[in-house]
């Protein structure tokens, strides 16, 4: 196992996207047998020349870095050939070959909502953020982001005010917080849902990574919901995709007279969904929502069917009754990690026999 993890941090590093790998493996066969070829051999496939040597000739004080990285319990990576890797992200155009991740990976498998704005909203947008967030939260979607100051941090914070699980896509190594004021904000994140990026360690936010982040944002959810973009925005780009990615666009509308509106009217104009309340979204989404969900309770039973009955498990359980408890006691009482607790309660959630409750607490259902 160690040796096919490094070879494919190899591939990440080396920027191999889908159908380079797909070339790859036709041509060769498993990670470490592609690894172990030449460079002319590797470009003989047709992938780029610069991809080749990467492989070829690959940083191994880097490759290392990432694998002292995952030494830490709640750091994963999931690749693009894991039955693990999420659904909906596989059916984008060039999904990531690689996906660094700081938290518990199985909220990856959750129907999702997007939340995007500006990184200068109102008062009024920054509270419309957080509060939809918030109920949306409560009705079952995680929500998703990509932790920039402004309608993403209040999204983020709105999820986690109400014990959903939130998740923000990065547009830089997983090892960097930008900005860094989120910090605090990131960490939390990292504790109650997930930090994801493809960007391998070390790697510096640049603003051409950001419409590649903005991709993941849009592919995972099930819908993009914008609150405050002007005309000209980041935001417009994300709910682009999300159309192109075959996913629903709503936008709330504002005053004529708030330039940060312009963007959400020109969506409307061009087809997105008015939305006033998170109940229209709710309503429109339900019934994807329940495939969703239904395809990870499968997926989730196969990977964990053999353990309900271990001791860890059983740990976890005893502690839980009718009574509302809370996962920092949970942790606590059983003596398990943090993500270990979480990946658990989860897995309990979808079965339908513990219900998450605001704050963070659970209980057991009746």
């Amino acid at each position: 196992m160690p040796d096919n993890i490094r070879a494919w941090l190899i591939l990440g590093n080396a920027w191999v996207r889908a159908s380079d790998y797909d070339l790859l493996v036709d041509r060769f066969g498993e990670p470490g047998d592609i690894i172990a070829q030449s460079s002319s051999a590797l470009r003989n496939t047709g992938i780029a020349s610069a991809v080749a040597g990467a492989i070829a000739n690959s940083d191994e004080a880097l490759i290392q870095s990432e694998l002292d990285w995952l030494q830490h319990d709640r750091h994963h990576i999931l690749t693009v050939a894991d039955a693990d890797y999420p659904e909906l992200l596989r059916r984008i155009d060039e999904p990531p070959v690689l996906l660094y991740i700081n938290g518990n990976p199985d909220v990856l498998d959750l129907p999702s909502l997007a939340i995007v704005g500006s990184r200068n909203p109102t008062n009024g947008g920054a509270r419309n953020a957080h509060d939809f967030a918030q109920h949306l939260g409560s009705a079952g979607f995680c929500i998703v982001s990509g932790l920039a100051q402004g309608i993403d941090a209040a999204a983020h914070h709105g999820a986690l005010d109400g014990g959903a699980a939130t998740i923000a896509f990065l547009g830089n190594g997983i090892d960097r917080i930008y900005p860094a004021v989120n910090h605090d904000l990131a960490r939390a994140i990292a504790t109650h849902g997930a930090l994801v990026s493809e960007f391998p360690l070390g790697v510096h936010p640049q603003r051409r990574h950001f419409p590649q982040r903005n991709r993941l944002i849009s592919g995972i959810s099930l819908g993009t919901i914008v609150i405050e973009a002007a005309r000209r925005s980041g935001s417009l780009i994300t709910a682009r995709l999300a159309g192109e990615q075959g996913r629903e666009v709503f936008a709330l509308p504002g005053s004529i007279h708030n330039p940060l509106a312009r963007g959400c009217h020109q969506l409307i104009r061009q087809g997105a969904k008015l939305v006033e309340t998170a109940e229209d979204i709710v309503s429109e989404l339900a019934p994807l929502a329940a495939h969703v969900l239904q395809n990870a309770v499968e997926s989730t039973a196969k990977r964990t069917s053999s353990e309900n009955d271990d001791e860890e498990y059983q740990a976890l359980v005893k502690f839980l009754s009718h009574d509302p408890i809370h996962v920092d006691e949970l942790v606590r009482q059983s003596g398990l990690t943090i993500d270990e607790v979480s990946s658990m309660l989860l897995i309990l959630e979808l079965e339908g026999k513990v219900e998450k409750l605001a704050g963070g607490h659970y209980s057991v259902l009746s």
